[in-house]
């Protein structure tokens, strides 16, 4: 009974710059400097410490509109490395999975955290254990928002990033009205520009406004998701936690090169990196393909070499995870696909028909296959522990000249043990 009158209390956990914040726990000197991190091929600014938002450098700018000002007050750039944030964000979420299992993994830096099992008067208390517990093991500072619903701790989390503890509960206040006025319509999560558009030509400009609009008012002029969004601004659970990962039905890697690539043997070296990569993530969660989908294509707005775009998909006579296997037949796609004479500009792979590993039994299991299976956990386990690529396939190449342009890369690699911070006593 004492599990049905307990108030639900929902922690949203969200890592503060994230991707600025990975680069200097490797860089201590960086710490109190203006840095920034820039998208694939350095194109777009996608991650800000607190003094480059000072400086009104805005989040996905392009890089080249902001240079002026990153040059005058000297701020440091950085080329995004996903490896470096992908392993230091599962150190962040296996830490929270220490307070409870039960947890739903929003994105690479968030993650939101059923504290329910908690007093009331005890879930900030809680918050600042958790915040200072991801500090202390990761490195990584986190704000976080604590609330009846997964909106309202969203809201609790964006005024958490202005204090100085980095926690706010909204637990326990019976009106949230005042809260509410001085969070504007389009930071309500689930709201975007068009709806915030439509919601602003109707009076509603906060969510103070939004929570106190009637219902059937929503309904009749939104959706059921508007509805959902009003309904948890007033308290009320409407979308639950996801706590457990749904299989995914496709795989897709795909990047645009750092610099147009015309001949086929770096098109071939770029398509089996990409191989690699995705038959690594479908083994990773025990899935194979039923079939590969290969695509290339130029640039638009290259007018003088012309634009060509093409793709197509072959059946595997087995579902597999292969890498060697996916590899091969990708060879094959782009064989019939490539022509001469074009500046490609981008190029993928697409897994489709993904499916259990263990669920396929297969009658002409052969020795080799075990072989294979074999080599393929051995070839794993040596690139999780010593970096990506560090086994490879010959026909993806070495000096991959099509890579992504990153030319303000830190180099850091967890799996490296030089790259290791170098302390010098005195």
């Amino acid at each position: 009974m004492s599990s049905i009158l307990r108030t639900r209390k929902i922690a949203l956990v969200d890592c503060n710059s994230f991707y600025v914040s990975c680069e200097r726990l490797f860089n201590p000197k960086i710490r109190r400097k203006p840095v920034v991190v820039l998208s694939n091929n350095d194109g777009c600014i996608i991650s800000r410490s607190t003094e480059a938002k000072a400086l009104g450098i805005k989040m996905g700018e392009p890089y080249f509109k902001a240079k002026n000002i990153i040059i005058k007050n000297k701020v440091e750039v950085f080329s995004s490395n996903y490896s470096l944030y992908g392993d230091l964000s599962r150190r962040v979420m296996r830490t929270l999975k220490r307070f409870n299992s039960d947890m739903e993994i929003y994105s690479i830096d968030e993650a939101f955290l059923d504290l329910s099992n908690f007093p009331d008067q005890d879930v900030e208390k809680v918050g600042k254990e958790i915040r200072e517990t991801v500090l202390k093991w990761t490195g990584i500072p986190t704000s976080i928002g604590i609330a009846k619903t997964k909106t309202l701790s969203k809201i609790a989390n964006h005024i958490a990033k202005k204090k100085q503890s980095g926690v706010t509960s909204l637990i326990g206040i019976d009106n949230l009205d005042p809260v509410l006025e001085k969070v504007e319509i389009n930071d309500v999560w689930g709201v975007g520009k068009q709806l915030t558009k439509f919601y602003n030509k109707n009076g509603v400009y906060n969510a103070k406004q939004l929570k106190n609009k009637s219902n059937s008012w929503i309904k009749k002029s939104s959706n059921v998701l508007g509805s959902r969004t009003a309904m948890e601004l007033k308290g009320i659970p409407c979308i639950n936690l996801e706590t457990t990962t749904t299989k995914r039905k496709s795989c897709v890697v795909s990047r645009s090169f750092g610099k147009r690539v015309e001949r086929f043997q770096e098109l071939k070296e770029a398509i089996a990196n990409y191989c690699l990569n995705a038959s690594e993530k479908i083994r990773s969660e025990s899935l194979v393909a039923k079939a590969i989908t290969v695509f290339v294509r130029t640039s638009p707005f290259q007018r003088n070499y012309g634009y060509y775009s093409n793709a197509k998909t072959i059946d595997f006579p087995i579902a597999t995870n292969n890498s060697i296997e996916v590899v091969k037949t990708a060879v094959i796609i782009l064989e019939s696909i490539f022509k001469n004479g074009y500046q490609y500009q981008k190029a993928g792979v697409m897994l489709t028909g993904l499916s259990n590993a263990n669920d396929k039994t297969n009658l002409f299991l052969s020795e080799k296959d075990e072989k294979i299976s074999s080599l393929m956990r051995s070839i794993d386990n040596t690139n999780h522990r010593y970096g990506r690529s560090t086994l490879s396939v010959a026909s993806a190449g070495v000096q991959k000249r099509w890579n992504m342009k990153r030319e303000y890369s830190s180099k850091i690699d967890t799996a490296d043990f030089y790259s290791l911070p170098t302390i010098r006593a005195i």
